[in-house]
């Protein structure tokens, strides 16, 4: 038999029924409120993904220093400027050991733990095989080493991939063009490594004498880890230039320059290692370095630097670097420091981290930004290009130095689109 409910059931029912509505409501507010801060969190994390151990390490230690001294920087005024508040920013650092599957398995390990974006390589190679997983899952990729030209290839670079470094062509260009027009060389003997690094460099030197009216009347190459000259150098003794230009790097720039003092090389000719770093400079004993030029993407004393502008940013730079780790800045600690710069003025230009929204506002403007070292832009290849893209540098003896860090005379730069490949010759 169906009985009616009792009056005190029927209020206790809607009651219960009330309190359903209302419990959903709250967890909906919750709940949206949680959507929203996570839309706008207030910390992000960053890649720093460099070989901190093996060949590269010690280069590799002062570009983790450039990037976490950006990371302090933006911190150090509150945090990225976003739209859902301040973000502060952590550096997840780990090493990829110049090795591609070493690499390659951090860099997919530092996305599953939601970096959002990255920098780092010392080995080109490397970065050429992130550039290409970053075309397919786009990341904000800001490869802080010297990549090879091809990378720079129009179809090749990811649209979310910008290099505050130029290719090794570039470099050879550079190199040649102070050797031929500023110091007045005619006779070069140019010797490569055997690799993209050596052969961009060659071809840009090279194309650099033939503009400037100088010849190249030897040339030979040599593989990575070469650690005797000795038959290299007797053929630039027999080649008689007047100036010998070298693409050696690192230790391999070390064991070359000691040679060249040891064998006298340097009595007979002009010796120009295309490319320095303090980090060089300091292997070696201040007799070997003495006269020696070479191009240098940042030197951190331009006291008496013609650009005022520039010599003003670069000690502020220098200060704000020495502070933190009691020795000047080498050239790609500065290449990765604007590299992280740059990154982050993405992020707050976009006001987004979305990719292509970083992508498209660090090209705004026709991509210009200021940098340590003076003004700058994106080109279509995102390349950097500077009005000071490297300093002409010549070293130091041990008479003319006046602390351990006096390792160069600063006697010009060299800069602007001219040292660039065009862009058609990418394929723009």
């Amino acid at each position: 038999m169906h009985l009616a409910m009792p009056l005190f059931n029927q209020k206790e029912a809607k009651m219960k029924k009330l309190w359903v509505l209302v419990s959903a409501l709250v967890f909906c507010g919750v709940f949206g409120f949680g959507t929203a801060t996570a839309a706008a969190p207030g910390k992000i994390k960053v890649g720093i993904l460099l070989p901190l151990t093996g060949t590269f390490a010690a280069v590799a230690e002062t570009q983790r220093d450039g990037a976490l001294l950006a990371i302090d920087v933006v911190n150090k005024r509150g945090g990225l400027n976003m739209p859902g508040g301040k973000v502060m920013v952590e550096g997840v650092v780990a090493d990829d050991e110049a090795k591609q599957d070493v690499g390659v398995r951090r860099y997919r390990y530092m996305v599953s733990e939601g970096v959002k974006g990255v920098g780092g390589q010392t080995w080109a190679p490397l970065a050429y095989a992130i550039n290409a997983m970053v075309a397919k899952e786009p990341m904000p990729y800001f490869p802080v080493c010297v990549m090879a030209k091809e990378a720079f290839q129009k179809g090749k670079l990811a649209d979310s991939t910008f290099a505050t470094a130029y290719s090794p062509w570039t470099v050879g260009y550079m190199a040649g063009q102070a050797a031929v027009k500023t110091l007045g060389k005619k006779r070069i003997f140019f010797l490569a490594r055997a690799d993209s690094w050596g052969w961009d460099m060659r071809d840009g030197a090279t194309a650099a004498a033939k503009e400037y009216g100088a010849e190249i009347v030897g040339y030979d190459e040599v593989s990575l880890g070469t650690g005797d000259f000795t038959t290299v150098l007797q053929k630039v003794r027999a080649a008689k230039p007047d100036v010998f230009i070298s693409a050696q790097f690192a230790a391999d720039a070390v064991a070359l320059l000691k040679q060249v003092h040891q064998m006298g090389i340097n009595k007979e000719m002009t010796i120009f290692n295309a490319f320095i770093t303090n980090v060089v400079a300091k292997g070696l004993p201040p007799e070997a370095l003495e006269g020696v030029y070479a191009m240098h993407y940042f030197y951190y004393d331009l006291a008496n630097f013609p650009d005022k502008e520039v010599a003003k940013s670069a000690k502020e730079f220098t200060d704000l670097y020495s502070a933190k780790y009691k020795r000047p800045p080498d050239a790609y600690a500065t290449i990765a420091y604007v590299a992280y710069m740059e990154m982050f003025r993405g992020f707050e230009a976009a006001k987004s981290f979305e990719p292509k929204k970083v992508s498209a506002a660090l090209m705004a403007n026709k991509g210009q930004f200021n940098s340590v070292k003076g003004p700058a832009n994106w080109r279509g290849d995102h390349a950097a290009v500077y009005k000071h893209a490297a300093f002409l540098v010549k070293g130091k003896g041990a008479k003319e130095r006046k602390n351990e860090w006096d390792l160069f005379t600063v006697m010009g730069s060299v800069g602007g689109e001219s040292v660039m490949p065009t862009l058609k010759s990418l394929g723009y």
